[in-house]
């Protein structure tokens, strides 16, 4: 916080503006603690504010404020600068509001960029070279990067930029799931696909979780990787994919540049168990009777699968429930074999229902109608947000009197 309120006060003395150190830190701290604004974007709005409060425009201000540096040269954040550089790496943008974002680089180093939908801005070829002018520095827990907007330009060089090696080029380090410790490492992974989800962008080829025996962690494999299909239950060895954080949550990508090859031992996994009790207030769509792809286990969307086309699909029945406390909420996957013994209902039987009715919701409807408002005691492993179950039990719910009697005994510890 102090640097970047030292850049900042050093900036607007470049524009004549005098404001006191403690007026930039107190705007600064309400943005990033209380807000939670990224540091760079808190310090371009405290650097607009105060322009602005002097007369002065901010968007003028930077177009002519932006200095040339080379990659190793950024030192950080809010700084307006113009950067000759090599794409390197090309990503799947996670968000609509993001046009393109990867790695550029040039003989100093690599840097992420990311340059957004409502910039405008040309697309960009991988391994061209470019002039970005006037873009933004932005820096994220220690990792600095760059970020293309509507005051920013793009000009293809003639020449081409060397680039330095990026890590992904043979600086690979191999890990377990428990040291994946900050995004944007490239690493070679030995795991076991524990489970495969149902993606929900067609960006995204598969998902889930692998695991070995120091953990589990998510996993996201790109449609544009052109990576064949992983196998629920079967041990790989991943190679150079990348971690990335989202709400201090760890998973790993696999791009156009990763790689995986399937292992003859068998990767022992060894995932946290958590135990949680509440009420069922939600059996949520996906639950029931559904029908997976035979090849990639996905489910089934009208007969259809994602990676596969039309299928004739296999049966399953499971639960996709959310548990609440009273305090927070838990989401839980429930197999087969105990859906049928919760439930009371056979794969037969759900199947029989469904014919009847023409219609596979009414499976997940019985089900909601004999479980919501349930109270249940769960227990199992975690993986992401889910606890897998293998072990629930009904427990009665707190009734008025046992309420009264705790609030008792409380007021007497007081």
């Amino acid at each position: 916080m102090k640097a970047a309120v030292e850049q900042i006060l050093a900036r607007l003395r470049d524009q004549r503006v005098e404001v006191p150190a403690d007026e930039v830190e107190s705007r600064m701290r309400l943005l990033v603690e209380k807000f939670g604004v990224p540091e760079g974007e808190a310090s371009r709005s405290v650097v607009n504010y105060f322009l602005k409060e002097h007369g002065i425009a901010p968007a003028s201000f930077a177009a002519r404020k932006s200095e040339s540096l080379k990659v190793g040269e950024i030192n950080g954040p809010g700084r307006w600068i113009d950067l000759e550089a090599k794409v390197v790496e090309l990503w799947e943008p996670t968000s609509s509001a993001i046009s393109q974002t990867g790695l550029i680089g040039d003989e100093t180093g690599t840097v992420k960029f990311v340059k957004w939908t409502k910039s405008d801005l040309p697309d960009l070829e991988l391994g061209k070279s470019y002039l970005f002018k006037n873009v933004v520095t932005d820096e994220f827990q220690g990792r600095f990067s760059i970020k293309l907007n509507r005051t920013s330009g793009i000009e293809e060089l003639a020449c081409e930029v060397e680039a330095a090696e990026v890590q992904a080029g043979g600086l690979v380090q191999e890990m377990k799931v428990s040291e994946i410790a900050e995004p944007a490492q490239w690493i070679d992974l030995r795991a076991k696909v524990v489970q495969l989800w149902d993606p929900t962008s067609e960006t995204i080829s598969q998902t889930g979780l692998i695991g070995d025996d120091s953990g589990v962690i998510k996993f996201v494999k790109w449609t544009k990787s052109d990576l064949p299909d992983l196998v629920e239950g079967e041990s790989y060895l991943f190679k150079n994919v990348v971690t990335d954080e989202f709400e201090g949550r760890f998973s790993v990508k696999l791009n156009r540049t990763s790689g995986f090859e399937p292992l003859e031992e068998e990767i022992e996994v060894s995932p946290q168990e958590a135990k949680f009790s509440g009420a069922i207030v939600d059996v949520q769509k996906g639950s029931g009777l559904i029908k997976r792809c035979p090849i990639c286990r996905r489910m089934l969307t009208k007969g259809v699968c994602g990676e596969h086309g039309k299928q004739e699909g296999t049966y399953d029945l499971r639960i996709k429930a959310v548990l609440d406390d009273g305090l927070k909420v838990q989401e839980v996957l429930i197999n087969r074999e105990r859906t049928e013994s919760l439930v009371g209902i056979s794969m037969e039987e759900a199947k029989a229902m469904a014919m009847e009715a023409l219609d596979h919701e009414v499976v997940r409807g019985m089900i909601a109608e004999r479980l919501l408002g349930r109270y249940y005691s769960v227990y199992g492993p975690t993986v992401d947000r889910y606890i897998l179950v293998e072990t629930i039990s009904e427990v009665p719910p707190v009734v008025e009197d046992e309420v009264q009697l705790l609030m008792e005994r409380a007021q007497e510890v007081v």
